[in-house]
């Protein structure tokens, strides 16, 4: 049993559970034949008998992860990264989307040979060498990690106002570098701490759901700021909101950090101030005169 137990925390459990999943998900029959084949000849089951059973299972499938949802985001901690995650993820991809517009606003194509896409492949490579480093520090991130948070926020906020207010495409492009390097680091973060607080059967629940708020909320801005019938703003003004926002993110988290390292710190003093006093024997007090 122990040997099976170390095996399931291994990296091969869920690879091979993958490598089954996309085995057999290529040769089950295809959804829209999927009642055809379990109504066939060799089954001896009718459309309703398999409509009742799909309905029955869809209803407690539906069940478990509404329970897995609310037992999942009651955790506070889990919760405060997870509305993180959807918040950058959601301007990282307004960023990413709208960037080339702005580097053509700073620096017309037909002036300047561009180099668009080297500075995309050495933000990503550079991105992902922070996201692997950040592996190495060995840091109490459960204390620090909310600060660390808000304050590299504010870095790329600091990044995209540095994009937006520039007349130079090289400071341009760098500005975006950093601003790509600091979210890959801070994304490697927040999956860590999410994934830290959760069984390994509700990781794809947790990470769908904060995709799924990150693109909706993605929509309304796109929405209300780009779209022709909200607001319709330039790509200056874009990008304007989008420093401004991480900028909010930035305050939110530093505040949110410190106080937890406030209340982490008070906590430490009151078990110490608590714990009994070490190194004197029995009636030590009573006897002290």
């Amino acid at each position: 049993m122990e040997a099976v137990r170390r095996w399931r925390t291994d990296w091969r459990y869920p690879t091979a559970l993958l490598c089954i999943y996309g085995f057999f998900s290529t040769v089950k029959p295809m959804e829209p034949f999927l009642i055809l084949y379990m109504t066939g000849p060799d089954k001896n089951l009718t459309t309703e008998e398999v409509l009742t059973q799909m309905r029955n299972l869809l209803d407690k499938v539906l069940l478990q992860l509404w329970r897995d949802f609310c037992q999942c985001y009651s955790t506070r901690e889990l919760l405060y990264w997870s509305v993180w995650w959807a918040m950058a993820t959601c301007g990282y991809n307004q960023t990413v989307n709208y960037v080339q517009v702005l580097w053509e606003h700073v620096q017309p194509s037909q002036n300047f040979s561009v180099y668009n896409g080297g500075v995309e492949a050495v933000s990503n490579l550079l991105g992902a060498a922070s996201a692997y480093g950040i592996g190495f520090t060995e840091v109490r991130w459960e204390q620090w990690g909310e600060l660390a948070v808000g304050g590299l926020s504010g870095l790329e906020a600091a990044a995209l106002f540095l994009m937006t207010f520039t007349g130079n495409i090289w400071v341009c492009y760098t500005g975006y570098v950093i601003f790509k390097c600091l979210h890959m680091l801070l994304i490697t973060i927040a999956m860590y701490q999410i994934a830290a607080d959760l069984s390994m059967e509700r990781y794809a629940m947790v990470f769908g759901v904060n995709n799924f708020g990150a693109l909706v909320l993605q929509t309304i801005i796109t929405s209300v700021v780009v779209d022709s019938g909200g607001l319709g703003l330039g790509i200056i003004a874009q990008f304007t909101i989008n420093a401004g926002y991480f900028s909010l993110i930035a305050v939110v988290y530093s505040l949110r950090g410190l106080f937890t390292i406030w209340r982490l710190q008070k906590s430490n003093k009151s078990h110490e101030s608590t714990s009994p006093i070490k190194n004197e024997p029995p009636g030590f007090d009573e006897n002290r005169f």
